[in-house]
């Protein structure tokens, strides 16, 4: 099984691998959630609630490029070439932006994914990129492709950079940054990838992702929040911002909502979390325009 310190040093290896190039990440997902919530933790930072679940398992590297990576794409050929140093392999079904690495004995047990995404598609209009709704393809090609991310505008707004230190999986002391998105965009995210996802008994019917949505708000700080009202207030007409309100009405506005009965099937749901006050303040942030 995959653990967050594995996901720790497979990024610490990616970094040590990239060093000296230009090339920034965005940890996504549910391990930049983790890395949010540990900075947190770590500084003891004051934040929108007290309570905060237990961090949850996961085996992806969500790593969004920025936009510009991929309009001059040679300075994404050192990624191309970490990703083949470190052992990671195209997935075919979705070839130049998923990869993974078998565990031992090249076995999927054990296996670490990389997903490569990046902003919205209207990001590269006019560009020499190719994008589509499912890829963005660099021009030139470099091998490497990004999926698209439409209902992050504000993907690029006010990042988060933290800092990783630690052994790399050759035992070499490393230290290097990623930024992890402002908790406006990853709500944006996890509400839609829990709208595709709450009647999917594959995907444990999003329950992951609903939590995730309270982990967001629940380790926003006070900064973070004065700027989520204003990315709403400048988002507010918006389509896929529009698109968000009508879910958070939808599945979060009740204790009897799809939202909040997904949330609490999650087996790192407990008791003492403050759902009552998650839905008042992610019906503020979405439901009353500044």
């Amino acid at each position: 099984m995959i653990t967050l310190s594995d996901l720790r040093t497979s990024l610490l290896d990616l970094l040590h691998e990239l060093q000296k190039t230009e090339i920034t990440l965005i940890i996504g997902g549910g391990f930049g959630i983790y890395l949010k919530t540990d900075y947190v933790r770590r500084f003891g930072i004051r934040t929108l609630l007290q309570e905060l679940p237990e961090s949850r398992s996961t085996n992806d590297l969500d790593l969004f490029l920025r936009p510009e990576l991929l309009i001059a794409s040679e300075k994404l050929k050192p990624l191309s070439r970490a990703l083949n140093n470190l052992g990671f392999r195209v997935i075919p079904e979705a070839a130049k932006y998923q990869f993974v690495k078998p565990g031992p004995g090249e076995s999927m047990t054990g296996s670490i994914k990389i997903d490569l995404l990046t902003g919205p598609q209207g990001c590269f209009k006019g560009t020499a990129a190719k994008a589509d709704d499912r890829r963005v393809r660099p021009n030139p090609s470099i091998g490497l492709h990004a999926h698209p991310v439409n209902e992050v505008p504000t993907l690029e707004e006010g990042l988060l950079s933290i800092t990783l230190d630690g052994k790399t999986s050759q035992g070499i002391n490393y230290t290097g940054n990623v930024f992890v998105p402002h908790p406006y965009s990853f709500l944006m995210m996890k509400l839609f990838a829990f709208v595709d996802r709450y009647n999917d008994a594959n995907k444990e019917y999003g329950r992951y992702h609903a939590l995730d949505l309270y982990t967001i708000v629940a380790a926003t700080t006070e900064k973070e929040w004065d700027e989520m009202r204003r990315f709403r207030g400048q988002m507010h007409s918006d389509r896929y911002v529009l698109q968000a309100e009508s879910f958070v009405e939808k599945y979060f506005s009740a204790m009897n909502s799809m939202g909040m009965i997904r949330m609490r099937e999650s087996r790192y749901c407990r008791p003492e979390l403050q759902l009552d006050k998650f839905m008042s303040i992610i019906q503020e942030i979405f439901l009353h325009v500044p």
